[in-house]
Order: C-alpha cells, then structure tokens, then sequence
C-alpha cells in the first residue's frame, strides 16, 4: 500500500509489515464528544468545527474495524467538577492561557470536560464492545490515564489514531505512543486540526519522525488483504 511521507504518497516498504498486524492493532479515538463537536449549543467550550464533518466516516471506519475484530478505544476528557484537574488546580492546562490568544475569549471554557455535564458525552458511536478512557486530563491521552495499561493488557501494539485533533491531542498522541514503543498510524481523513496548515504540518511531523500517514481507505484494504490469506488457512479467523 501507499502513505504519506512529508505529504508525498510513496511505497510502504517491508520494514513496515509489523504495522499492518491486524491482530495487533487497536484503534485509539480521542476526544470525539460534544465539549467540541455540539452543533446546536453556543456555549459549546471548546468548539471545534472542522471535526463535525469526520463523525461519520470515523463511524463507518470503526464498523469496518470491529468486523475484522480490531478493538476501538475511545478517550475522552473527564475533569473533577471541582476544577482541581484545571483551572483550580495549582497547574491550569497551558491551552487555557495560550489558546486564546490567537482564537479569542472562549465563552463557557471552564465548563469543558467537566464531569456530569453534557459535554463529555461522546458524539461518535460508542457500542457495549468498545472500551472507554475516560481519564485524560491534558493534551496527551496517554497521561495521565490507563490507556497504555490496556492497550498492554488486549495484547496490542499498534495504535491507530483519530479523532482530534491534528496538531494537539493526535500529535501528543503520537509522540507518547511512539516513545513506549507502539506503532502509530494515522488515517489523514479521519483527523482534524486547528486549521488546514496546522493539520498539514503535524502530519508532516508524524510522517517524519513517529508512524505512518495514510489513507483509512487503503488501510482497511491492505488490513482486508493479509487477513484473507490468514482465514483461509485457518477458517476459525473467517467467522
């Protein structure tokens, strides 16, 4: 199959077979809930428009992943309703102070990721079989959360990334992800970031130094492609 590396689409070569074990692989969803993606509520905290038009194909390539038994993990913000994790903690997240600055005031931002209210409540489709993350408290879903603890547990070590957003949370992700030695993959359609540069960039980062970019399309097929051969030498896989 074929990625992107610094934005060029090229050959994936055989050092990258280990990536694409399907009995390996897990997909990490992060931070698809409704503190960025409501649509009808102006005091949505943190908005983040350009990931409302990835919910349903990251549906429809979550379906495609459950059917050739890939686990789907989604992860989301979930802080004290005290505030102790943030802003009335004695180390507020830095993207309170930073952000601002280039976006605007953010009307209702200290309600984001509150526990019990609206706002955490995934918008992607979350089934009995998925698991949850709900722990994350910075820009990494990896901290200070158990996600590394059962990824290690469902015997995965490739980690496929989406969700949100590009150049913040997905490039966190990444990194961390990296530095403990899974495999990253990020599917390019299925990521949003801040703008379409930002988005550019961090996949040009990760293409560089973390993991592979690709196509989710090509990924399900090249996946598609070495389970098949796998199914027909032992049927049990075929069911």
């Amino acid at each position: 199959m074929r990625a992107y590396f610094y934005g060029q689409a090229k050959d994936v070569p055989e050092v990258f077979d280990e990536y694409f074990r399907v009995d390996r692989t897990a997909v990490v969803c992060i931070d698809m809930h409704r503190g960025h993606l409501d649509t009808d509520d102006p005091a949505c905290p943190c908005p983040a428009p350009r990931a409302r038009e990835i919910v349903e194909p990251i549906n429809a390539f979550h379906r495609a992943c459950r059917a050739l038994g890939i686990p789907i993990i989604h992860v989301r913000t979930v802080l004290r309703k005290s505030g102790v994790d943030d802003t009335r903690g004695a180390f507020p997240a830095a993207w309170r102070a930073t952000f601002p600055m280039t976006v605007g005031p953010i009307p209702g931002a200290e309600q984001h990721g509150l526990a019990g209210t609206r706002w955490t409540e995934f918008v992607t489709e979350v089934l009995d079989q998925d698991h949850t993350v709900d722990s994350k408290k910075r820009l990494s879903p990896f901290y200070p959360t158990d996600l590394e603890f059962l990824l290690r547990n469902l015997r995965r070590e490739v980690i496929v990334l989406d969700g949100g957003f590009t150049d913040c949370c997905v490039l966190n992700a990444a990194f961390d992800g990296s530095n403990r030695g899974f495999r990253v993959i990020v599917p390019q359609d299925l990521v949003r970031g801040f703008s379409p540069e930002m988005e550019d960039a961090a996949l040009k980062i990760i293409s560089l130094h973390l993991g592979l970019v690709v196509d989710s399309a090509a990924l399900l097929e090249e996946w598609q492609r070495r389970v098949e051969p796998a199914a027909r030498r032992s049927p049990a896989l075929a069911r």
